[in-house]
């Protein structure tokens, strides 16, 4: 797969590559061919050039005996950020690098699959995040980004579409679902807004009032 080279604006989102489960080289080609940085969580490094990836920068905690100055030369220039906080993960500790070179934006990718516990934690983990940068975690199936109070796209009729509170979420109100919410209540656990969709082509609008609320396009 060629250099992710293309555009070297740090307006555009930068991409996290982490360790759980690969995409396809189709989504995968689409995200590098606009990132102006690539950033690889720790051992994922192998697997990353295995596809023949140019990458920036190498960041973890680099346990388990994994040497990370072994790959300096092979993806030369590649900045190496040792990151040896054990009370983040190395997801967050990528956030808090990118936040500190002032990106606006992050394109997570290889996330979600693999261990449920890493998934998890790296889905909800977004919602700390929410006035520092902006956060996407995609995979093949899903697009997952944390909605703003009222939000506004245009989607085909049909499209897929849940709603996931992070803890409590209220007041939730919609226009062009097929299942509409009118000053709704939804808690993790016990009530979501799973597998809901756009009811006819158009603008889809939903506002909630308090709490943290994950919008999934997802795709069968």
């Amino acid at each position: 797969m060629s250099s992710h080279h293309i555009v070297r604006d740090d307006q555009e989102p930068a991409l996290i590559i982490a360790n759980g489960a690969a995409c396809s080289k189709e989504l995968l080609g689409q995200l590098l061919e606009w990132s102006p940085l690539v950033v690889v969580l720790d051992s994922a490094i192998e697997r990353v050039m295995e596809l023949g990836i140019k990458v920036d920068v190498l960041l973890g905690d680099f346990d388990r005996g994994f040497d990370p100055e072994y790959y300096r030369d092979m993806q030369y220039p590649l900045e190496i950020v040792h990151t040896p906080d054990q009370d983040k993960t190395d997801l967050e500790k990528a956030l808090d690098y990118l936040i500190e070179r002032k990106f606006p934006a992050a394109n997570v990718i290889w996330a979600t699959g693999r261990r449920a516990d890493h998934t998890i934690t790296n889905i909800t983990n977004i919602v700390r995040y929410r006035d520092l940068i902006k956060i996407v975690v995609l995979d093949d199936h899903s697009k997952i980004f944390l909605l703003q109070q009222k939000f506004e796209k245009w989607y085909p009729a049909g499209t897929p579409l849940s709603l996931i509170p992070i803890g409590k979420v209220k007041g939730i109100s919609s226009k062009n679902l097929k299942y509409q919410l009118d000053n709704d209540e939804l808690t993790i656990g016990y009530r979501t807004g799973s597998s809901n969709e756009a009811l006819n082509d158009g603008i889809v609008m939903i506002e909630h009032q308090e709490g943290d609320l994950l919008m999934m396009e997802c795709y069968d």
